[in-house]
């Protein structure tokens, strides 16, 4: 998740502290301070109704054929991804395949 200074636009001079209602964020480049909530939101509509799935990760072996190599975890929104969700529950227990596969051995 990127995090950056909604005054500023700092990204790497940043400092927080846990507290109870989430995280307590310092800039150290402008001495702005806000709160952050560490759930997990939709980047598109904001929501935080999202399912997290396994996303396959992809190598292109010999020929034409391609090996699943790992999977790694991806936050999908119930309003948003809607039918990449129903396309996961479909497919289970396989990982959700990606948009764009590989072309060529890397």
């Amino acid at each position: 998740m990127d995090v950056s200074c909604p005054s500023c636009a700092e990204d790497e001079a940043l400092r927080g502290s846990k507290v109870e209602a989430g995280i307590d964020l310092t800039c150290e480049a402008c001495g702005h301070r806000w709160l952050r909530d560490p759930a997990p939101r939709c980047p598109r509509c904001g929501g935080s109704d999202l399912q997290t799935v396994p996303l396959a990760i992809l190598e292109k072996g010999r020929g034409t054929q391609l090996s699943v190599v790992g999977t790694r975890p991806v936050d999908l929104c119930t309003d948003c991804d809607a039918a990449t969700l129903d396309r996961y529950h479909r497919n289970r227990p396989n990982p959700l395949m990606p948009d764009e596969l590989p072309t060529s051995a890397e």
